[in-house]
C-alpha cells in the first residue's frame, strides 16, 4: 500500500487561460466558415506559443468540452484537437459534455487526475458552434421524461427555466434584470476599453468564400450604448407577457476557450508562474425547471468544502446566461445588484455564451482580475448547467500577501 503522504492531495494552480474572439452564431457571423475544431486548436496553439518553458511532451492530458458533439464537434474532441494542435501523439486526450459548464468540468476533472497524482500538467477547455450545432440539435430525449412527469415540460427549454425563475421570486423583476443587463454592456465597454479583455484573445484567421479572407480580432456580440429605454420595449420571446428578453439573455455564440492546469510542485519545477490556485469546486443538482439556481447550492457546498464563507469571496464571475439567473445567485447570498466584486468585466449578457466553452473564460476573466487586486484573497467562478444543475470553483489569489505556496525548490525555498 502507498504511504499516506503519497496519497495526498497536491495544490492545482492555472497558470494561463485563452479564449478566441466570441462571435454571433448565425449564417453571416464571425465563424459561419470556420470549423469548430480549429477554434479549439488556436486556443492550445497560443497556450503552447505563450509558453515555451512547457516541453509539449510534459501534457499529460487535453481534455474539451462540447455540448452537442456532432460533426466537426465530434470524434474525441480533446484527442482529435491536440493533434491537429501540434501536441505529440503521445499525449492523450477525451471528449466531455455537461452542458453550459463543460469547460468548467474539464478543468476540474483535470484538476483532480492533478491533485491525485496521475498526471502533472494538462490542458482543459471548451468549443461551441452554435451557428452550426444549436443546442440540442438532433437530440432524441426519452419519452419516460415528460411521460412519466420526471421533468416539466418547461425544463428542455432554457429561456422558459428564466420565465420560471421569475415567477418562483417576485422579488426577480424584469426591471431589475433590463438594468442588470444594460450594466453587463457598460462593463464590457469599460473593460474592453481599459485593455482588459484582449490580452486573453487569441486571432482566428477566416475565410469567407464570398469575402476572402480576414481575422477575428475581437468580440463580435457586445451591443455598446445598450440604454434601459432601448431593452424596455424588446419583445419577450419564451412567452407572451413575459419578463426575459434579448437584453437579458447571452446571446446565441460561437467561440472556444482553453486554459493550462498543473501541480504546482511541477508549475515550480518548469518555472510556469502560477494565476490562481484552486481551492475547491462541488457541483449540485436542482429543479431542471429552475436550472438557473442551480449555482446557489453548488456555491453553498463549496464554501462548506472549503472552511470558508461567502464573506471572504472578494471576487464574482458568474455566467450570464439571464440576468434573472444572476439576479437569484446575488439574492440567494445578500448580494446586491450593483456590487463591485460580481462580473467586473460584464459578462455573457455582453460578450456572449459559446455554451462549453465559458466556464475557461470566467476563470481567465478571474485570473486578470487576481493580478489586478492582490488585497482579494479568494475569488470564484460559478455557472447555472442545462437540466438543473450548477458548478463553483473557489480559486485563491497567488498575489495576496497571506498566499504560501506550498511547493518548494530543492534547496528548500519557495519561488
Amino acid at each position: 500500500m502507498p504511504s499516506a503522504s503519497a496519497r495526498a492531495v497536491r495544490p492545482v494552480v492555472f497558470v494561463e487561460g485563452v479564449r478566441t474572439p466570441f462571435g454571433r452564431a448565425r449564417d453571416d457571423g464571425l465563424y459561419a466558415h470556420t470549423r469548430a475544431d480549429d477554434l479549439a486548436v488556436k486556443t492550445i496553439r497560443e497556450i503552447l506559443r505563450r509558453h515555451p518553458e512547457l516541453p509539449p511532451e510534459r501534457v499529460d492530458e487535453v481534455a474539451i468540452a462540447a455540448t452537442t458533439q456532432q460533426g466537426d464537434q465530434g470524434l474525441t474532441l480533446g484527442r482529435t484537437v491536440a493533434m491537429l494542435a501540434g501536441l505529440p501523439r503521445t499525449v492523450p486526450g477525451y471528449a466531455i459534455d455537461r452542458m453550459c459548464a463543460g469547460a468548467m468540468t474539464a478543468v476540474t476533472s483535470t484538476a483532480a487526475a492533478i491533485g491525485f497524482g496521475a498526471q502533472d500538467v494538462a490542458i482543459a477547455g471548451g468549443v461551441e458552434h452554435m451557428g452550426r450545432h444549436p443546442m440540442g440539435f438532433d437530440a432524441d430525449p426519452n419519452p419516460r421524461f415528460l411521460a412519466e412527469r420526471l421533468v416539466s415540460t418547461d425544463a428542455l427549454n432554457m429561456g422558459v427555466t428564466a420565465e420560471n425563475l421569475h415567477d418562483r421570486f417576485p422579488a426577480l423583476t424584469r426591471e431589475r434584470a433590463d438594468a442588470y443587463g444594460v450594466a453587463s454592456q457598460a462593463k464590457y465597454a469599460a473593460a474592453l476599453a481599459a485593455g482588459k479583455i484582449t490580452p486573453d484573445l487569441v486571432y482566428v484567421a477566416l475565410r469567407d468564400p464570398e469575402n476572402g479572407w480576414g481575422l477575428a480580432t475581437a468580440d463580435e456580440p457586445p451591443r455598446p450604448g445598450t440604454t434601459l429605454e432601448g431593452v424596455a420595449g424588446l419583445p419577450t420571446p419564451f412567452r407572451a407577457g413575459g419578463r426575459v428578453t434579448a437584453g437579458t439573455s447571452a446571446p446565441l455564440t460561437d467561440g472556444a476557450a482553453s486554459c493550462l492546469l498543473a501541480a504546482e510542485e511541477t508549475a515550480l519545477e518548469l518555472g510556469l508562474a502560477p494565476r490562481m490556485r484552486m481551492v475547491t469546486f462541488a457541483y449540485a443538482g436542482v429543479e431542471p425547471e429552475v436550472m438557473g439556481i442551480g449555482p446557489v447550492p453548488a456555491t453553498r457546498k463549496a464554501l462548506e468544502r472549503s472552511g470558508l464563507s461567502i464573506d471572504d469571496i472578494g471576487l464574482f464571475e458568474v455566467n450570464e446566461a439571464f440576468a434573472v439567473q444572476v439576479l437569484a445567485f446575488l439574492d440567494a447570498f445578500d448580494i446586491k445588484d450593483d456590487d463591485p466584486r460580481v462580473n467586473a468585466y460584464g459578462g455573457a449578457i455582453a460578450v456572449g455564451h459559446p455554451l462549453a466553452s465559458s466556464g475557461v473564460r470566467l476563470m481567465t476573466q478571474l485570473a486578470r482580475q487576481f493580478a489586478e487586486r492582490p488585497d482579494v484573497r479568494y475569488g470564484l467562478t460559478t455557472m447555472c448547467v442545462g437540466l438543473g444543475q450548477g458548478g463553483t470553483v473557489i480559486w485563491e489569489n497567488p498575489h495576496h500577501p497571506d498566499y504560501e505556496p506550498t511547493a518548494t525548490t530543492t534547496d528548500g525555498s519557495d519561488r
